[in-house]
């Protein structure tokens, strides 16, 4: 079993995945037979558009799932034409998740990012999933919410925040 703070960010990633699967679910509501369409929906022409931001999204928990077994990293093609096929990214990234048992030591070791070409960057493990995972994971994930209320989708805090809902509890009296 991977040890506490692995673990914790298996759940971190997991729950947050749970998320985006929360927004495809509303998406197939709500967008019914024009889901291609919202698939290609993007905030400006420059961004990528929302099925590449699932895809992204999923490659942040998939790259440490791998990174965390000593695998090199393994990006998801960025094509999504279907809702199935975003789901099946979303399910091989758990299942990715759930199969780490890695320690702690983990988050010590250092580590090569490629970049692109002839470009990379060389970080500590906790570096690599504080300073590049994370704010990445995030940044994907929020742009596939904000591309779903931009296209109109009835979505909001709740939705981006379903990981707090079984915390949630009623004051008494209230």
């Amino acid at each position: 079993m991977a040890t506490p703070q692995i673990e914790k960010l298996k759940t971190i990633f997991s729950s947050r995945l749970d998320n985006l699967s929360h927004f495809l679910d509303l998406a197939e509501t709500h967008f019914a037979a024009d889901i291609e369409s919202l698939l290609q929906r993007r905030l400006a022409p420059d961004m990528l558009p929302f099925g590449t931001q699932i895809v992204f999204t999923c490659n942040q928990p998939r790259n440490f799932a791998l990174w965390c077994t000593d695998q090199p990293m393994d990006n998801l093609p960025p094509e999504v034409d279907t809702l199935a096929a975003a789901r099946d990214h979303i399910a091989s990234t758990k299942a990715l998740l759930a199969g780490i048992d890695a320690v702690d030591a983990k988050l010590a070791t250092a580590t090569r990012i490629p970049l692109g070409p002839e470009m990379y960057l060389d970080l500590s493990g906790q570096s690599y999933v504080d300073d590049f995972l994370m704010p990445n994971f995030y940044f994907h994930l929020t742009t596939a919410y904000d591309i779903m209320r931009m296209a109109g989708a009835p979505i909001g805090k709740r939705d981006y925040m379903m990981h707090l809902v079984p915390l949630l509890k009623q004051q008494d009296g209230a």
